[in-house]
């Protein structure tokens, strides 16, 4: 067993200190955090400024229901969902929770206008598209009933999309588990917080502590978005497989997928290393050979590759298939030392970001 490893089984068996369950409404944020988030907090609509990544497989209507019921704002990965699937999810989910939540949505999805629609039938009051910049149109009907939060990979790029309509940007670094851009958290966060002031920015990437909230939160972060650190949730339906693979995971385990050919831009992947790993990589040479070919446009082979991280994720997280399925995670994973229940996880983070802002005088 590794030095890390050794560190991690420690964690886990140690006790916590934090109430499993304990409701949003029990929850003591201290003054100095709920003012430093407030803008973040009134835009979401709840008490705690953490916006949930969406996971595909992972963010259903289960764990979205739980972190928006402990006082976050959970979101439903749509991923490859069709609208029918969607529309059923969103009910099941206003089923679970009455407080905020939103539905992220894929920019390249063949189905995208039909997606915001089934938004606005159910009462969707956030929209967070992903996976590149969303069309105008799809930013504007969106618009008509929704807040609109957009990724933004860099400071020209956050300037269009506030132009083209975002109410709020999210900024996520290379340190994000799943598709990622080339920049670190920190460094986004010192070239973009400074100088977007128009919406709220959310600062994602690596960030499993309390005390990193803070940081970013001080540096002008309205909020921060988190993934990795709710996949071991008690309410997460990953598979008991999955939960335990990142329980034993270190930082430097979840690594990024390499891209073959510049012909077939590929988003890189960040995911704990296995053999599915290598699995991609065939993948990618029987896209490619088809591109060549002309057996398939690059719109085509690109979601050809999108399909292969649905799949293969799925067989991961609901089948737990943890040596062949793809197992994406950020490198906050090595910070995930244990099962609990979301209200603890919000508990912990906030006890610990309270701590750091009293070390500080706050």
């Amino acid at each position: 067993m590794n030095d890390a490893a050794a560190t991690k089984n420690e964690l886990r068996s140690a006790p916590h200190g934090v109430e499993a369950g304990a409701p949003a409404s029990e929850l003591a944020i201290p003054p100095r955090l709920a003012a430093l988030w407030k803008r973040g907090a009134d835009f979401l609509g709840c008490p705690i400024s953490i916006l949930a990544g969406a996971m595909s497989w992972v963010s259903e209507r289960n764990l979205v229901a739980a972190i928006s019921n402990a006082g976050g704002f959970g979101v439903i990965a749509c991923g490859a969902m069709t609208p029918a699937l969607l529309d059923a999810e969103i009910k099941a989910t206003l089923a679970l929770t009455k407080r905020p939540f939103g539905v992220n949505l894929i920019t390249m999805h063949p189905q995208l206008m039909e997606l915001v629609e089934v938004c606005q039938a159910n009462g969707v009051t956030h929209v967070v598209f992903a996976g590149g910049v969303p069309p105008g149109d799809a930013i504007k009907k969106a618009k008509t009933f929704a807040k609109v939060l957009c990724f933004a990979p860099a400071v020209v790029l956050a300037k269009r999309l506030i132009k083209n309509g975002a109410d709020a940007l999210v900024i996520e670094g290379s340190e994000a588990g799943g598709h990622i851009g080339p920049v670190s958290t920190s460094v986004l966060a010192q070239e973009i917080l400074p100088v977007i002031r128009d919406v709220p920015v959310f600062v994602a990437g690596g960030i499993g502590r309390g005390e990193a909230i803070v940081s970013f939160l001080e540096m002008g972060a309205a909020g921060v978005q988190m993934g990795s650190r709710f996949v071991c949730a008690t309410e997460s339906i990953a598979h008991p497989k999955f939960k335990q693979a990142f329980i034993r995971a270190a930082a430097r385990e979840a690594v990024t997928s390499v891209q073959l050919d510049k012909r077939l831009p590929v988003i890189p992947v960040r995911a704990l290393a296995n053999q599915g790993t290598e699995i991609f990589m065939e993948t990618q040479r029987r896209v490619l050979d088809k591109l060549v070919k002309g057996e398939v446009d690059q719109l085509a082979a690109q979601l050809e590759i999108e399909h292969f991280w649905a799949g293969a994720l799925r067989r991961a997280v609901i089948e737990g298939d943890v040596e062949f399925g793809s197992m994406m995670a950020g490198q906050s994973v090595g910070m995930v030392t244990r099962e609990e229940p979301v209200a603890a996880i919000m508990a912990e983070l906030i006890a610990q970001a309270g701590d750091a802002l009293a070390a500080r005088g706050g």
